[in-house]
This record gives structure tokens, C-alpha cells and sequence, in this order.
């Protein structure tokens, strides 16, 4: 079970800072993210929103609202985001990723690919661009490939169990050996 109780804190601070400080934008941001946690996913787009409306260069903000989108399934939008976090950054490793994670979502290996190995360019170590691209093989189902991909994650401190239990882009790999010899691990 989730500990919502500290994310309703976490609300209630950003809340009250931006109550006495509205310019703020790291706090919409951040009881965006908050409220994401807690799945409000329209509560996190609408904070993620105003945080760009008063900087139109954060491009955390961006990435977050892209990511909410992402979650309710507004892929386009998205990647909207997305492009827009890449263009004030082209040196953000996880814009790439999260974007490349969308185009997975989306049937688009290409671009996916193409975006998961750039954010593994700026960022060799991202546990999550390594599991990205485990996924994205998954979602192909090629499962020797997105194995080999896991098991990287993994060994560079990827442990998020759950979500690899249970998330569907793993679907097509499950009954793979390979697959069952990672879980069995966990």
C-alpha cells in the first residue's frame, strides 16, 4: 500500500508555499509531482502546467506533464512534452528515455529505439534507459535481447520487483526462460 499520508504532507506544504508565494514554480511543480504519486493525474498536469507558465524554460516541468500524460494514455501529448524538454535540453538522458518509453506504448520500436539509445549516449549508467530498452525488446518480443537488457539493468541497481512483475510491455517474454531465471531471483 502506498503511504499516501506523505504525500497528502507533501501537498499541504507545496500548497501553503504557493499560497504565500504564487511565482513559485518549484512548488507547483513538486505538488504536481505529489499529486502524480498519487494518481491526480489531472490535479499533476494542471500544477505541471502553471510551473511552465511562469518558466517557460523548466524543463523538469515538461518531463513531468509528459510523463502524466504518458500515464493517461494522451501519448501524443506526451511526446509533445517531451520534444519540448529536449529542445531547451538536448543533453537530458531521461527526456530521451521517457520519450523513447512513450513510443514503446505507442508500437513505434524505431523511434523508441532511437531515443532509449540516445539517452544511454548521454547517460551510460541510466538504470531506466536500460530498462527501457529491455522493454522495448520485450514489447518486439525478442526475449534474448530484452533478457540481456534486463539483466544490465539490474546489475547497474535497477530493483524496481513489482514493476517488473507486472508491467505489460514485459508480457511477451514471460514465459521465456530467460525471463523466469531473472524473476526467480526476486
Amino acid at each position: 500500500m502506498r503511504k499516501t499520508w506523505k504525500f497528502d504532507f507533501d501537498i499541504a506544504k507545496y500548497s501553503k508555499i504557493i499560497e504565500s508565494r504564487p511565482e513559485n514554480y518549484c512548488a507547483y511543480n513538486n505538488r504536481g509531482i505529489a499529486y502524480q504519486k498519487r494518481g491526480q493525474h489531472t490535479l499533476s498536469i494542471a500544477d505541471f502546467s502553471k510551473a511552465t507558465e511562469l518558466n517557460p524554460s523548466f524543463v523538469q516541468a515538461y518531463i513531468n506533464r509528459g510523463n502524466a500524460y504518458q500515464e493517461l494514455g494522451s501519448y501524443e501529448r506526451s511526446i509533445s512534452d517531451l520534444d519540448r524538454a529536449i529542445v531547451l535540453d538536448p543533453g537530458n538522458s531521461m527526456a530521451y528515455n521517457n520519450r523513447g518509453f512513450t513510443f514503446i506504448l505507442m508500437g513505434r520500436y524505431g523511434e523508441a529505439e532511437k531515443d532509449i539509445r540516445k539517452s544511454l549516449e548521454l547517460s551510460p549508467n541510466n538504470i531506466y534507459a536500460l530498462n527501457s530498452m529491455a522493454e522495448m525488446y520485450a514489447a518486439r518480443n525478442e526475449p534474448l535481447e530484452a533478457c540481456r537488457w534486463l539483466e544490465m539493468a539490474i546489475e547497474k541497481g535497477y530493483n524496481n520487483w513489482p514493476y517488473i512483475k507486472t508491467s505489460k510491455t514485459y508480457n511477451n517474454i514471460r514465459n521465456a526462460p530467460c525471463y523466469k531465471r531473472i524473476i526467480s531471483k526476486k
